[in-house]
């Protein structure tokens, strides 16, 4: 079998750090990764105890319970007290214990190291294709439908305010293409503003989302956002007049980038 441990909650969070924002939730990982072959991923609770956990003791658990024949990380992969449990160490318990060490080689991608860090850096710029290079698929937010009425439904242009997880990487304020699954409803595609809204009532991060082509009532519907493209930055308009045009033009670019026709009128 394929398994793949993780930790839940983040070990910052118990070290007393504070933790980064989340890419990804456990569950998240196990949809992406169930396609490419994963048999188990099992989220280990991580507890002031497991912190203190000697890497020797550590992996008689997981010989225990998983039977461990191959363990596989990254050339810096390291777990246990103090991240004794590096790659050398481990190599040295492998032969004694009966398992063996893979080291799987960074991946490249535009030429720098695929990170956490550097995606989440290229989120916080807005910066898409790289996040969408690094990560192989565009970035994924869910949230729920918490208003039926956004602030730009004031100028008449119907949009839904979004309730997203705090725990989760916002990317940078701004406004973007984006495909919204919905259960039961299908994919459609939408432009997504993310900002304070400084044309009406700024101060608060919202995002609000215009649905292209649907006219449903979805308060309170789940969805997932991906990420395809970000149209501009987010900018304080004059008047909602000048708002209006520029949200005509945000739909037109969406509609292109995302290969949506304009409907007959």
């Amino acid at each position: 079998l394929a398994a793949l441990l993780t930790f839940d909650p983040h070990p910052a969070i118990v070290l007393g750090y504070e933790p980064p924002p989340l890419l990804t939730t456990v569950e998240e990982r196990a949809a992406l990764l169930a396609p490419l072959g994963l048999d188990l991923l099992a989220a280990l609770p991580f507890t002031p105890e497991t912190a203190r956990t000697p890497a020797a003791d550590f992996v008689a658990l997981l010989l225990r319970h998983l039977h461990l024949a191959e363990l596989w990380g990254g050339p810096d992969f390291a777990f246990g007290r103090r991240r004794e449990g590096d790659v050398p160490f481990l190599r040295r318990l492998g032969a004694e214990r009966g398992f063996s060490v893979r080291v799987v080689e960074p991946l490249v991608w535009e030429g720098e190291l695929v990170s956490s860090s550097r995606v989440r850096a290229a989120l916080k710029a807005g910066d898409i294709p790289q996040v969408t290079g690094c990560l192989g698929h565009p970035y994924r937010l869910p949230g729920i439908v918490a208003s039926g009425q956004g602030s730009a439904s004031k100028i008449g242009v119907s949009t839904a305010r979004l309730s997203l997880s705090p725990e989760r990487l916002i990317p940078a304020r701004g406004v973007y293409a984006c495909l919204a699954h919905i259960p039961h409803l299908g994919t459609h595609p939408a432009v997504v503003n993310i900002g304070i809204q400084p044309t009406f009532d700024g101060g608060r991060l919202v995002i609000e989302a215009h649905w292209l082509d649907f006219e449903g009532d979805l308060y309170g519907q789940s969805l997932v956002l991906d990420f395809i493209a970000r149209l501009r930055d987010e900018v304080a308009f004059p008047s909602g007049a000048a708002l209006m045009a520029q949200i005509q033009e945000d739909i037109v670019q969406a509609r292109d980038i995302l290969n949506v026709k304009t409907p007959r009128q």
